[in-house]
C-alpha cells in the first residue's frame, strides 16, 4: 500500500500539518525541519497525490455512481437515495449503466477517473478490484453497492443475501411447500449465489423431506423470468416444483406472467413464488408478490455519506454495512 502523509509525518518525527506546509509552503518550515521531512518522502517513496489535495479543497462536486441493472427498480432507488444525499451536500451524481457488461463497467470507472470526481459508488458485475485501488491512489474512494467486500479493502453497503434466501425457503417449507426451485443467475453474480446458499441452509436444516432444485437464468430480467416459467409449464405436473424462490423481484414477475395464463392461475395454488427486493410492482402484480424488501433509498445515502467521509479524510477505514432484508408477506407465498 502506497506511503501516506501521515506515515511521512511519523518517521519525520513531525506533524502531519508540518508536512503539509513543507509540500506546499516549505519557505515557511525551518530549514533541518523541510530536510527531515524530504528524506523521510524519499525513504517511504511518498508520492504525493495532487488529486486528492484538489479533491479535500472542494474542487470536485461530482460523484461517480456505476449502477449493474438500470433498468431494475431496486437499482433506480438506491440511485434516488444517493442524489437525495448528495443534493444535501451540493454534490452531482452522474451514473451509468453497465448491464451486467464487464466492459461497460470498465468504461465507466476510466471515464470517472478522467473526470476525477469526488468518489465512485459502484454495484460491480465483474472484478474491479484493480481498478478501485487505482482510483484509491488518485484520491478517488469507492463504496461497494449490494455487495460485501470480502477482503475489507474497500467500504461497502449491502443487504444481508444469505439470511435473505434462508428466509425465503424457511418461509415456503413453513407454508407445506416440499419442492422447490431456485430460479435465477448469472451465478458468478455475488447476490445471486449467497441468496441460493441461504435457501440452501433452510433445506438442509428442515425437518422435514425438502427436495432443491436450480433453474438457471442468463440474467435477472421479467425475459428470463418468463423462459423459465415455460420451461417449468412445458413438464408434467408431478415434476413441477410446489414452490419457486426468484433471485430478484423481476425475474418473479416474468414467472408470474407464464404461470397465470389464460385466465388460470398457478399462484399461488400450485406454485408458490417469492421473489427478492420488494420493488413498486411487486404489490401491483397480478397475484400480490411475497418478496424479500431491502431498503433501497437508504442503501443509497448510507453509501453516499460514506463516500464523502472517506473522499475528506483518504485514511479512514474501510467499513461494511450491512442490512437486514425483511419478508413481505402476499398472495403469491
Amino acid at each position: 500500500m502506497p506511503a501516506s502523509i501521515r506515515d511521512v509525518a511519523q518517521l519525520a518525527g513531525v506533524s502531519v500539518g508540518t508536512v503539509s506546509n513543507v509540500l506546499n509552503r516549505p519557505d515557511e518550515v525551518a530549514v533541518d525541519t523541510v530536510a527531515k521531512v524530504n528524506a523521510a518522502i524519499e525513504q517511504l517513496a511518498y508520492v504525493r497525490n495532487d488529486a486528492a489535495r484538489r479533491l479535500r479543497a472542494g474542487v470536485s462536486h461530482t460523484v461517480g455512481f456505476v449502477v449493474l441493472d438500470g433498468q431494475n427498480p431496486f437499482f433506480n432507488d438506491v440511485v434516488r437515495g444517493a442524489e437525495d444525499e448528495a443534493f444535501r451536500n451540493g454534490i452531482a451524481l452522474l451514473h451509468g449503466n453497465t448491464d451486467e457488461d464487464i466492459s461497460r463497467e470498465r468504461m465507466y470507472l476510466e471515464l470517472f477517473e478522467e473526470q476525477q470526481v469526488r468518489g465512485v459508488l459502484i454495484a460491480p458485475h465483474g472484478d474491479v478490484a484493480s481498478q478501485l485501488q487505482r482510483l484509491r491512489s488518485r484520491g478517488i474512494p469507492s463504496v461497494l453497492i449490494d455487495r460485501f467486500s470480502g477482503d475489507g479493502r474497500f467500504s461497502s453497503v449491502s443487504v444481508d443475501s444469505l439470511a435473505g434466501g434462508r428466509m425465503a425457503a424457511e418461509h415456503l417449507i413453513g407454508i407445506g411447500r416440499r419442492r422447490i426451485a431456485v430460479v435465477g443467475g448469472p451465478f458468478d453474480l455475488r447476490q445471486m449465489n449467497d441468496r441460493l446458499a441461504g435457501a440452501r441452509i433452510a433445506v438442509d436444516e428442515a425437518d422435514e423431506d425438502v427436495e432443491l432444485e436450480i433453474i438457471a437464468t442468463e440474467a435477472m430480467t421479467v425475459t428470463e423470468g418468463a423462459r423459465a416459467g415455460e420451461r417449468i409449464l412445458e413438464r408434467p405436473r408431478r415434476d413441477r416444483p410446489d414452490a419457486v424462490f426468484a433471485g430478484n423481484d423481476l425475474l418473479a414477475l416474468g414467472l408470474m406472467q407464464s404461470l397465470v395464463v389464460s385466465g388460470r392461475s398457478l399462484v399461488p395454488e400450485q406454485i408458490a413464488l417469492i421473489g427478492f427486493d420488494d420493488i413498486p410492482f411487486a404489490a401491483a402484480a397480478a397475484v400480490p408478490l411475497t418478496s424479500l424488501r431491502q431498503p433501497s433509498r437508504i442503501i443509497g445515502r448510507t453509501a453516499l455519506r460514506i463516500l464523502l467521509e472517506e473522499s475528506s479524510d483518504p485514511d479512514a477505514i474501510p467499513r461494511q454495512t450491512v442490512f437486514q432484508p425483511e419478508l413481505v408477506v402476499r398472495a403469491s407465498a
